[in-house]
């Protein structure tokens, strides 16, 4: 039997579909974590998938945040499968049970423990060495410990001991137990690319909790134990850093040395290329079944898609298959067993031969416009309009009492936008008019710009003038713009304020072509700076900004391009740094 577990980072990411995602990691039980998917979000072709039954967990506080979801083959149908670690979740009789001494917490923190859909537990039956045995599987999502939120701390805490106490009850009850998922602890040195502090590194209060979690020795020594002492649940604490747990991180149990091996790499800064990570995803395991019973555990690094990478383990017991699925699972959803009505039923799309039979409350001159709405524009529909007008009433139809008859007009001719920047004619000036001009000209009409183009000395530069052709859809280049001072003759001509009439430079010595002005926009819109050399590689350097909050929040400084990595890897990033000045 073949167990994978992955933090997928968003189960709507996968381009190709959920069902060849499955079918590409080839397992019997798939676990993943950080979902991304609350319940409203799910849809069919992710929650029913050919093959396989499934199990989520959503979050109830956030949407699009947490949640866990376990994929098994039908050949591997749990008997029982139960959302959540405290039970307070489960209202069906297909639950797991065995919820241990939850006197040490308060209502409110097991109702706060599950709130944020971070567990999944399905048992399954199993033949291990012509026996037949319960093993139960914990997919679990711990929470982050952000250094900034002490409450999230004692939250994150508070979830490994509900997860110990549930596991430990399962196994007290006769049940193998499996406990695999994103735990967000690096439990060793040699689990963690650059340890801060190797004097301080096991006082960090998950590692110490690990510690007490997992059985085994120092770093670097193995499992092995004496005969008499490899029975399930002994608890001792013995000398030279043997810790006493239940449980067997079963990466180490197979490869106790091996250094860089990590499951998590920052994508902000493209550690994986470097493999500047952490080791935080793992397969636990009870200590019998661990060493009786397991062939393999690795992890995949070449499996991409995610800041993580999936953990695969593979054991010698054969599943069995349950005769029915458990009520957690998808299928038995309302929205996914047919028994409530979905949304799209209603948006049904109607053919258009199919006029006849639209509803009522549309006349049969409404759906023919609608359907074929009319192709006259321009003048040809105001000669349309004209005649409509000249025709005679036409027959009203007898109209329902209350109900409301919409009239389709003809499509109005489209005017120009610049007819809404033309100035009025008494405030225009008679010097915005050159000698010849006729000061009567109407200035509403649609030629009125080419009279002001006679005077002006100058014309626009082509960024400019490309850019109000390609946004207004004329050739004008040249408009005046009414405000509340009075009228403004763009493009060096002359200006009517409240303080009289100033004449442009342009109108006495016109400036060349796009110089002012893009002397001025550069000014105005300057780009980002230019990316010094970083000293290392002499390669340009990144633009990063401060998101954090704090003093430097929203300032911007460049760093090296290349991927974050070990300071003593030539080819990660230099520690060149540099802020940017506030006013460039």
């Amino acid at each position: 039997m073949k167990i994978v577990t992955w933090n997928i980072n968003g189960i709507r990411t996968f381009k190709g579909g959920i069902k060849k995602a499955l079918d590409l990691l080839n397992a019997d039980i798939i676990c993943f974590q950080e979902t991304k998917v609350t319940r409203d979000l799910l849809d069919e072709r992710t929650a029913v998938v050919d093959g396989y039954n499934s199990y989520f967990s959503f979050s109830r506080g956030r949407s699009g945040y947490s949640g866990v979801a376990t994929f098994c083959k039908d050949s591997v149908t749990p008997i029982a499968a139960e959302e959540g670690l405290t039970g307070l979740l489960t209202s069906h009789d297909g639950g797991v049970g065995c919820y241990g001494d939850q006197s040490q917490f308060s209502a409110e923190e097991l109702q706060m423990l599950d709130n944020e859909g971070r567990a999944v537990i399905t048992q399954h039956r199993v033949t291990c060495k012509n026996q037949e045995k319960t093993l139960t599987i914990l997919n679990v999502y711990c929470p982050r410990a952000d250094p900034e939120k002490p409450d999230r701390k004692l939250f994150k805490l508070q979830f490994y001991r509900m997860l110990q106490n549930r596991a430990e009850a399962l196994l007290g009850a006769g049940s193998h137990v499996i406990v695999l998922g994103d735990v967000n602890t690096s439990h060793r040195p040699i689990d963690h690319c650059d340890p801060d502090d190797l004097e301080s590194f096991e006082d960090n209060p998950g590692r110490k909790w690990l510690n007490n979690f997992l059985f085994g020795k120092a770093e670097g020594e193995g499992f092995e134990r004496e005969e008499g002492d490899r029975e399930a649940g002994t608890e001792s604490q013995e000398p030279g850093g043997c810790t006493g747990g239940k449980f067997v991180d079963t990466f180490r149990h197979f490869h106790p040395t091996r250094p860089n091996a990590f499951t998590c790499w920052s994508t902000l800064t493209g550690a994986r290329q470097t493999n500047y990570g952490t080791r935080i995803d793992y397969i636990f395991a009870d200590r019998a079944l661990a060493e009786k019973e397991f062939l393999s555990a690795d992890i995949m690094p070449d499996v991409e898609g995610s800041d993580h990478c999936p953990v695969q383990a593979c054991l010698c017991c054969t599943p069995l298959q349950s005769p029915r699925l458990p009520p957690l699972c998808t299928r038995f959803m309302p929205e996914f067993a047919g028994r409530q009505q979905k949304l799209l039923r209603f948006l049904v799309r109607v053919d258009p031969q199919e006029q006849d039979a639209l509803p009522g409350s549309q006349e049969l001159g409404e759906i023919r416009e609608n359907l074929h709405p009319p192709a006259e524009v321009g003048n040809s529909a105001r000669v349309g309009n004209v005649a409509s007008r000249k025709r005679g009433p036409m027959k009203e139809t007898p109209v329902p009492r209350g109900k409301k008859i919409k009239t389709q007009n003809p499509p109005r001719p489209q005017g120009n936008l610049l007819a809404f920047f033309k100035p009025k004619a008494s405030q225009v000036s008679h010097s915005c008019f050159g000698k010849g001009q006729d000061e009567s000209q109407d200035t509403g009409s649609e030629h009125s710009g080419e009279a002001a183009r006679v005077t002006g000395g100058g014309s626009p530069p082509p960024d400019i003038t490309e850019e109000r052709d390609g946004l207004l859809g004329n050739g004008t280049e040249r408009e005046a713009v009414e405000g509340e001072g009075g009228a403004v003759e763009r493009e060096g001509g002359a200006v009517e304020g409240e303080g009289g009439v100033v004449e442009g430079e342009s109108r006495v010595e016109p400036c060349p072509r796009g110089s002012c002005s893009l002397g001025f926009w550069k000014a105005v819109l300057h780009g980002p700076p230019q990316p010094p050399l970083c000293k290392v590689h002499q390669e340009p350097c990144v633009l990063r900004t401060v998101r954090k909050a704090g003093a430097n929040m929203g300032r911007r400084f460049f760093v090296c391009s290349r991927p974050q990595g070990h300071a003593s890897n030539p080819q990660a990033r230099c520690n060149f740094f540099t802020w940017v000045d506030k006013g460039r």
